[in-house]
């Protein structure tokens, strides 16, 4: 059961994601034990599979015990915790496939021409006088993130590359601009309506 459930996670969650990276962040070595895959990996560092298979010339999957891998990072650890911390300020209460479709919908904003280019400018990009983010503006996004919106930034920045590329949510319960839901819907999860 536990297994269907996380691939369900995945799954809703996996519809967001294109690819992009940040200049800030800078790379680690890890040393492979017993267990590790890169797709393990990449969920621990938060680096999609691709890309540490890429970092490191491999052209297949397969790693060795022993074997020193490069992680490239993709955002700053200052850009990783303002990113969790919006996480959890937009979709606390929500489902965890929410929390990482959110997450997303910042790193897809950042690889997209029309946002800026890198999460600190998405996260507080104010167009036409307006916060890109009510949490900006209320002060909400000031509290430490916790464990699962941490983990859900982790997931989003590990599968980015897939999908299909949300850069917008909302509640339709409470938004009051109604020019998001002009937007195409890619999906809903909890509370939310995802768009691009």
């Amino acid at each position: 059961m536990m297994k269907k459930i996380l691939m369900t996670v995945f799954t809703a969650a996996a519809i967001f994601f294109v690819g992009g990276t940040d200049t800030e962040a800078s790379s680690t070595t890890h040393t492979v034990v017993s267990g590790d895959t890169l797709y393990k990996l990449g969920q621990q560092y938060g680096v999609s599979a691709i890309d540490i298979q890429r970092a490191n010339n491999k052209s297949s999957s397969m790693i060795m015990v022993g074997e020193r891998l490069s992680i490239p990072a993709t955002i700053s650890a200052a850009e990783r915790d303002l990113l969790a911390r919006l996480v959890r300020a937009e979709a606390e209460g929500e489902p965890y496939a929410g929390k990482v479709a959110v997450a997303t919908v910042v790193l897809n904003r950042v690889a997209h021409r029309d946002f800026p280019n890198t999460v600190r400018g998405v996260i507080n990009e104010v167009s036409h006088g307006h916060y890109a983010f009510s949490p900006v503006q209320n002060g909400r996004i000031n509290r430490a993130a916790d464990s699962e919106s941490i983990r859900a930034v982790n997931e989003a920045l590990a599968f980015r590359g897939q999908g299909s590329g949300s850069l917008f949510f909302y509640n339709p319960t409470i938004a009051t601009n109604h020019w998001i839901a002009t937007r195409t819907e890619t999906v809903r999860i909890g509370n939310h309506v995802f768009a691009k």
